[in-house]
């Protein structure tokens, strides 16, 4: 006959948690280590950090400190920080949470602290007391959240997307400002952490004057973008201006890329300046930006009235 497998209360096993379950634990350690597929030895309980104690400290495979905290029932935010707190006093390199019920906020928590760039690595299991027929109760730990090379990898992106936006938001506060004092087209217009910011072109629908920001360049352009469903709009707009490409052109004294982009879906005439993008060092912001602004204001300059009328026609 197959038994099916019981749960039973936690409390029903070990009725205190430091008395009981950590006294346990301490002395069963090799249940713990087949749970994380680690070695952990010489666990020690209840040591001191001034103001809390850790309930066991155990050292891994090269010797360096792991903390362990018990809790049988919910996770809460007072053993959260408690566990930050033994890893900094301990001067440990691995962090164990041992819960009855991890709750989703602190599955994100621990697995935010694997992403980034301590050098810890934070585990958080479930443990549950279980038996088969009239079997004595048994531990079951379970995984929730471990460190990987992929967490690591996923945090390293974030942090890097993160610096992105700050030099972009950064590099835009420059520019705006450049920007205010050679003419009005951007009055209006805040600095943000994304790629392109734009304002528009007049009273013509989907058409507005935009800088575009990479690591190493940036473009002046007029994009024309009506909408997913105007496809046919923009050829429309797109192509009327392009009649006026020799009077634009000559009026720059450069040529222009003349681009339809995405299946019709936008529409974009620009010009890439090569002088550097936010990657440059900041001392040269102020130059790549003056560049952009003349080269927007010259871009203003020669089409405004064609866009103008356009409007009126």
């Amino acid at each position: 006959m197959i038994e099916k497998i019981e749960r039973v209360p936690l409390r029903s096993i070990w009725k205190h948690e430091a008395h009981d379950f950590t006294v346990w634990l301490c002395d069963n350690i090799e249940v713990l280590n087949e749970a994380i597929g680690r070695e952990l030895s010489n666990p020690e309980r209840e040591l001191s950090t001034g103001n809390f104690n850790v309930d066991i400290k155990a050292e891994d495979e090269s010797g360096n400190s792991v903390v362990i905290e018990n809790q049988l029932e919910r996770s809460d935010h007072d053993h959260l920080g408690k566990i930050i707190t033994y890893l900094s006093a301990f001067e440990a390199k691995t962090a164990i949470w041992i819960v009855a019920e991890p709750r989703q906020e602190h599955i994100g928590a621990v697995t935010w602290l694997n992403e980034g760039e301590n050098n810890c690595d934070f585990y958080l299991l479930k443990i549950e007391g279980i038996k088969i027929g009239n079997s004595n109760p048994a531990p079951l730990i379970t995984t929730i959240v471990e460190p990987s090379i992929e967490t690591k990898r996923i945090g390293k992106i974030k942090q890097e997307d993160s610096e992105r936006h700050k030099l972009r938001f950064e590099f835009w506060s420059t520019l705006l400002r450049v920007s205010k004092s050679k003419h009005k087209l951007f009055n209006s217009i805040s600095a943000t952490k994304d790629t392109w910011i734009s304002t528009g072109a007049g009273l013509i629908k989907g058409v507005s004057y935009s800088y575009w920001l990479k690591k190493d360049g940036v473009r002046v352009q007029i994009q024309i973008d009506g909408g997913k469903e105007s496809e046919e709009y923009n050829l429309e707009i797109f192509n009327r201006l392009k009649n006026f490409k020799s009077e634009i052109e000559r009026s720059l004294g450069f040529e222009l890329e003349w681009d339809i982009l995405e299946d019709h879906r936008m529409c974009a005439i620009r010009r890439r300046l090569t002088k550097g993008g936010y990657r440059n060092d900041e001392s040269e912001w102020e130059e790549i930006a003056l560049d952009a602004v003349e080269n927007m204001v010259k871009l203003e300059k020669a089409t405004k009235h064609i866009i103008k009328k356009m409007k009126t026609d």
